[in-house]
C-alpha cells in the first residue's frame, strides 16, 4: 500500500490549515447562523463591469492574452496609479496582470527568496504571507504589532528584526485584520531604516481605496527612500467588488517584475481575459461606483466600532479596508475559546485574532461588509453573550 507521507512535500504538509476556516466549516453545519467572518464585498460587480466582460464573450474574445496581461489593461492600470495614488509605472515593463493579488503575493515572494533568507513579516496580517514564505524555504520573522501603535509597524521594532538574512519586508496596509493604515510620517521613518540596505519592500495595498475619515492611501513607492525597493501589490476584489473574477496586479522595478513574469508565464500562462476585458472598464469609469461603496462601509463601520465599544469590548477605530478587531480580553477567554462559545450560544460567526498569528490574541475580527440589518442583529446577539457570560 502506498505511503503518501513519503510523497507529500513535507514543509507543505506541516503548514497549518488557515484559522479563517474552522469557524466556517462549523457555522456551515449550524441552522440561522449570521456571519461576520467573510472578507468579501457584499455589493454586487457593477454592472458596467458586468456588461463590459458580457461584450467580450458574445464578440468571441476569449482567447489568451500577453503573459503580461492585456495592452489595454496595463496602460489603465498604470493610468489609475498614476491618478488616484501619484505613482508612476510603464505597462510595457513595470506591471504584470494576476490571477487576483495571491497569486502576486506568491510569485513575488518565491522570485525573491532563497533557502534561509528571511522576510519580515508583521502580525496580525492576513493568512498567507508566512506559509509562502516557509514553502520557499524562508524564514518569517515576525514582528508583533501593537494595539497602542495602532498596530503600525514602527522603525524601532524593524531595526530590531533586520539580520544580515533580511531579504525582504511585507507592509500590509490596509491591514487585514486590524484595519490599520500607514501613514506617509510612518512610511518616511521606514525609509530611513531601509535606505542603505538590500531590502526589498513589498507592499499589499488590495484595501487602498478602503480608506476613512479623510485619509488618503500613501504607498511605500510614495516615499522617496522606498520607490526603487518596492513592489506594488493591488487588485480588483475588494475595491470593484470583483471576487470572483481573481484579477490583480503587482508592479515595481523592471528587474524584479521580469522575473515574476517568467514565474507567471510557466505557472499560469495568463490571467482570464473575459476578467481582464471588465477590469479595463473598472478603472475607467467605476470611480462612483466605488465612492458609493466606501460610503456605505463608512456607515457600516461607525455602527460596528460604536456597538463594540459600547457593550464593552474595547474597539480602536479601522482606518482602512473592512474589518474591526474589537479586544475580547476583558471576558477572560482566549480568542478561540470566545468565537467557539458565541457560534454555540448565538450563532454568530467570527474569526479569532489568532488566525492572523500568535498576537492576535485576545482580538476577533469581525467584518462590515455586510449589510446595516446584518451587523446590528449580530452585535445584538453579541451583547446578549456578553451578559449572560458576566
Amino acid at each position: 500500500m502506498i505511503d503518501y507521507t513519503k510523497i507529500l512535500n513535507s514543509t507543505i504538509c506541516d503548514v497549518r490549515w488557515s484559522g479563517i476556516r474552522k469557524f466556517f466549516d462549523i457555522a456551515n453545519t449550524m441552522e440561522g447562523v449570521i456571519s461576520l467572518g467573510v472578507g468579501e464585498p457584499d455589493f454586487p460587480t457593477p454592472w458596467k463591469i458586468r456588461n463590459c466582460a458580457i461584450n467580450s464573450l458574445q464578440k468571441g474574445k476569449t482567447r489568451y492574452s500577453s503573459n503580461w496581461g492585456l495592452e489595454a489593461l496595463r496602460q489603465e492600470i498604470a493610468n489609475y496609479l498614476d491618478r488616484k495614488y501619484d505613482l508612476k509605472y510603464c505597462p510595457k515593463s513595470e506591471i504584470l496582470v494576476t490571477v487576483g493579488g495571491s497569486e502576486a503575493i506568491d510569485a513575488c515572494i518565491r522570485v525573491i527568496t532563497d533557502p534561509g533568507d528571511e522576510i519580515i513579516i508583521p502580525q496580525p496580517s492576513y493568512v498567507c504571507y508566512e506559509p509562502i514564505t516557509r514553502v520557499c524555504g524562508g524564514v518569517p520573522v515576525i514582528i508583533n504589532t501593537k494595539a497602542e501603535n495602532d498596530f503600525k509597524v514602527t522603525a524601532k521594532e524593524l531595526i530590531e528584526k533586520i539580520t544580515p538574512k533580511t531579504k525582504a519586508l511585507i507592509l500590509p496596509y490596509p491591514c487585514n485584520p486590524t484595519g490599520a493604515i500607514m501613514e506617509r510620517e510612518d512610511l518616511e521613518a521606514l525609509g530611513e531604516v531601509l535606505k542603505d540596505t538590500n531590502i526589498l519592500v513589498i507592499s499589499d495595498e488590495i484595501y487602498s481605496e478602503l480608506t476613512f475619515g479623510g485619509k488618503n492611501h500613501v504607498s511605500p513607492a510614495n516615499i522617496e527612500t522606498l520607490k526603487d525597493r518596492t513592489v506594488v501589490i493591488n487588485g480588483f476584489s475588494k475595491s470593484f467588488s470583483m471576487t470572483g473574477w481573481r484579477l490583480g496586479f503587482i508592479c515595481g522595478p523592471e528587474p524584479i517584475i521580469s522575473q515574476i513574469t517568467k514565474l507567471h508565464q510557466f505557472a499560469i500562462m495568463c490571467a482570464p481575459t473575459t476578467s481582464q476585458y471588465a477590469a479595463v472598464e473598472a478603472l475607467k469609469n467605476c470611480d462612483e461606483e466605488v465612492r458609493e461603496m466606501m460610503e456605505e462601509y463608512d456607515i457600516r463601520r461607525k455602527i460596528m466600532v460604536k456597538g463594540f465599544n459600547e457593550m464593552g469590548l474595547t474597539c480602536r477605530e479601522p482606518k482602512g479596508a473592512f474589518y474591526a478587531f474589537p479586544s475580547i480580553e476583558s471576558t477572560g477567554m482566549t480568542s478561540d475559546e470566545f468565537c467557539e462559545k458565541l457560534l454555540y450560544a448565538k450563532k454568530v460567526a467570527i474569526v479569532p485574532g489568532t488566525a492572523f498569528g500568535d498576537s492576535g490574541e485576545g482580538f476577533v475580527r469581525a467584518s462590515y461588509c455586510y449589510s446595516t440589518s446584518h451587523i446590528k442583529e449580530a452585535l445584538s446577539r453579541i451583547k446578549e453573550f456578553l451578559d449572560e457570560i458576566k
